[in-house]
This record gives C-alpha cells, sequence and structure tokens, in this order.
C-alpha cells in the first residue's frame, strides 16, 4: 500500500514543475527555429535554380538534377578554383595541426608536471596571450612575415596557425586534474627517464585531450579568414577567402559587378556547404574523444 502511494506521490506533477519544464521546452524550441531554419534552408538552396528558389516555398525541395547542374556550375568557376582553395585550406590547418600538436602537448605536459623558474610567470603569459582577439595579431604577424620574407607562401599562414596557446592551457588542465601522479611516479621508479614516462605513460592517456586541442585548432584554422586574407590572396587562398570572392560575384551581393561569370544564389549556397563539409566531417567521427576530452578534468585524483 504505502509502496503504491510513494509511486502516486512520485508521478504527482506540481504546477511549478510543469510550468518549469514548458518554459524549458518553450527556450528550446525557439533555439531550434531561430539557428535550425537556415541550415534547412542552406541544404535545401542547392536542389533548386535561382527562380525557384525565390519563387517557391523556402523548405521545399527542388531535384537533384537541379543538384547536379548547380554542382557542374561551381566546379566550371575559373576552372574550378574552389577545389584549390579547398586544397590550400586542407594543406594549411593540416600542416599547422600537425606542429600545434607536436608543440602543445609537450608545453602542457611540462607546465603540469615540472616545476621551473618562472613557470608561474608563463602561465600568466599564456593566459594573457589567449585573451588577446586574433585579428589584433594580425598586423604584428604580418610584419613579422614581412620581415622573414615568408608574406605569399604557405609558411605566412601555417606558422601563424601554428601558435595556439589555448591548447596548451587545456593540456595543462588535463594532465593537473585527470592524470594520476602516482602512476607517473611509478614509471620513474621503474627506471623511465623523463622522456620515456611522457612517451609510455602520459602520452596514451592524454588521448581525449589531444583530440579536443586538435578539434578546436582544425576547427579556428579552417574558419580563419582575416589572416590568409592578408598574407595569401588568389589562389593561394583557402576556402574561407574564396567565398569572399564567390559572393563579389552573385549579382544580388554585388550589383556592380562586370565579372564576365556570374553565380546565382543555390550555387553559392552548395560553394558555402562544400566549405563547411570537411569541418562537419571530422566532428562525426571525432565526437567521442571530443566528449570524454571536455568531462576529463570534471574530477581530480
Amino acid at each position: 500500500m504505502n509502496a503504491t502511494k510513494s509511486r502516486a506521490t512520485a508521478r504527482t506533477v506540481t504546477p511549478a514543475a510543469f510550468l518549469g519544464k514548458a518554459l524549458v521546452t518553450v527556450v528550446i524550441l525557439v533555439f531550434v527555429f531561430v539557428f535550425g531554419m537556415p541550415i534547412v534552408w542552406l541544404l535545401l538552396a542547392p536542389t533548386k535554380s535561382s527562380t525557384e528558389l525565390t519563387g517557391q516555398p523556402p523548405f521545399s525541395f527542388g531535384s537533384f538534377a537541379t543538384i547536379a547542374d548547380n554542382w557542374a556550375r561551381l566546379s566550371e568557376f575559373q576552372n574550378g578554383i574552389i577545389w584549390q582553395w579547398t586544397g590550400n585550406a586542407a594543406l594549411y590547418t593540416g600542416v599547422a595541426l600537425v606542429i600545434t600538436l607536436i608543440v602543445t602537448i609537450p608545453a602542457g605536459y611540462a607546465l603540469a608536471m615540472t616545476r621551473f623558474r618562472f613557470r608561474g610567470l608563463l602561465l600568466i603569459l599564456t593566459l594573457v596571450v589567449m585573451l588577446i582577439p586574433n585579428t589584433a595579431l594580425v598586423l604584428p604577424v604580418f610584419l613579422e612575415m614581412s620581415a622573414l620574407k615568408l608574406v605569399g607562401t604557405p609558411w605566412a599562414v601555417i606558422l601563424p596557425f601554428s601558435f595556439f596557446p589555448f591548447g596548451v592551457y587545456l593540456t595543462y588542465i588535463y594532465f593537473t586534474t585527470s592524470v594520476s601522479q602516482d602512476l607517473l611516479n611509478a614509471a620513474r621508479i621503474d627506471g623511465a627517464s623523463e622522456l620515456r614516462v611522457f612517451r609510455s605513460v602520459a602520452l596514451p592517456l592524454a588521448t581525449p585531450v589531444i583530440a579536443l586541442v586538435g578539434f578546436f585548432n582544425l576547427v579556428g584554422n579552417w574558419n580563419n579568414y582575416f589572416l590568409p586574407f592578408v598574407m595569401e590572396p588568389g589562389r593561394k587562398a583557402p576556402i574561407q577567402v574564396g567565398l569572399a570572392e564567390l559572393l563579389s560575384n552573385v549579382p544580388l551581393f554585388n550589383p556592380t559587378s562586370s565579372a564576365s561569370v556570374t553565380l546565382d544564389l543555390p550555387v553559392m549556397a552548395l560553394a558555402t556547404i562544400v566549405s563547411i563539409a570537411p569541418i562537419l566531417i571530422v566532428f562525426l567521427f571525432s565526437q567521442r574523444f571530443l566528449v570524454e576530452g571536455m568531462t576529463a578534468g570534471g574530477t581530480k585524483e
């Protein structure tokens, strides 16, 4: 009898609880509508012609034949320059990612596991640099690359892309909170050198934070516009800079364009999808490691 009453009490929803759940549901629906509808429109836009895009309901599906036609027009624009831009972006972000991981993970480990002079000052400087907007550093970085005669070369983009103090700090937090010092000390007692401890013990345990640092670095660099725009204009530009050039060939956004070949909005929408597809694929295949990396450090040994 008492068990039945307990279950009935548990199923009873108070007016305050109901209103709270209703409010949460409304907020979620508003966010889904505000942020989800533009994405749905973007995915459906390449299925239509320019006339259909403005004349049909915004969330209607066009045809697969129209997708193929828009794809052909995008690929033919300036002899397929969008694929060169995409390859440039993959080169810049890929090489920068490798350099970032090679530098960032050992640096964060050293800050977390060793005590040396000016360690605290170095941590403070890392935090200060994290707070500086990337756009504020473009001019001094440009002057530095110009002095080294690297402007116009891939290294003018790759080297600044590889500078990632946020990754150093993430790695520092991870090794400080989520890796047992006793485990590392046991390896040292067994005679392992510090390099061996890092390579054989600490590094395998750092897979979540490596994925997290790599993902943040990859997304930030892939979407970076201003630095590549200054360093690598024209055909050497990555896809994000290329999108701005494509946009200048859309009459709706640039009525004064005198280009011999213009692009319609559906083709531009398809180019936008092409630009975000690599990051979306990386996210889908790495989300398990990203979740582990973001939740690591929630408890302390």
